[in-house]
């Protein structure tokens, strides 16, 4: 089903018609706001809308996957690979996203080394899984978002800066709740909707 967008408010309308736009442009997309503003409707929202609307939409989020199974997560893993690790060996997240769109949550939340193959996924459009050598080609449209300030994060060392500029194409920076003051009335309306 596709997500309820609540909206009166100006600023909110025109976001949702640049939304609306990017759905049919099949780029990567950075979205941007604060905990709670709806990052993951707005991501949602574009999927459902796009040429890719029949194929997966994969949910991830990069903060709540420990450091050192952030690769084998995403990327998958040989037979083999590691002590515990699945005898068949497994299929990684983007390889289950193939031809659907896959969201990367929280992204400043990666580790450099994780960046990194990020980065070749975006450039190559292929992954590695880990214990591996054979490169599995990957057609994934690319939604992120952050309630970081990644540019900061790019100044600081945290964050690459070749990364940034790859999953920053299309940037929209969702505004937050005290931003939206028009739509205020409608939410909790919406709400209380739901609730009853």
């Amino acid at each position: 089903t596709t997500p309820q967008l609540v909206a009166e408010d100006p600023a909110t309308l025109n976001l949702l018609r640049i939304v609306s736009r990017a759905a049919q442009l099949d780029t990567v997309v950075l979205i941007q706001g604060e905990t709670g503003t709806g990052k993951e409707r707005i991501a949602t929202y574009i999927h459902q809308r796009s040429p890719r609307a029949s194929k997966n939409f994969i949910r991830v989020n990069c903060g709540a996957i420990p450091e050192n199974l952030a690769e084998s997560e995403l990327f998958g893993y040989e037979r083999g690979a590691f002590t515990g690790a699945n005898r068949e060996g497994k299929p990684g997240l983007f390889e289950v996203a193939n031809e659907g769109t896959i969201f990367l949550d929280e992204v400043g939340e990666l580790s450099l080394a994780t960046q990194t193959k990020l980065l070749r996924v975006l450039q190559e459009k292929e992954i590695t899984r880990v214990g591996g050598s054979k490169p599995v080609n990957v057609d994934v449209r690319v939604i992120a978002a952050t309630n970081r300030d990644l540019q900061k994060c790019v100044t600081e060392g945290t964050f690459r800066e070749d990364l940034y500029y790859r999953i920053s194409v299309l940037t929209m920076r969702l505004p937050s709740l005290k931003e939206r003051g028009d739509d205020i009335h409608l939410l909790i309306q919406h709400f209380l909707r739901e609730k009853s």
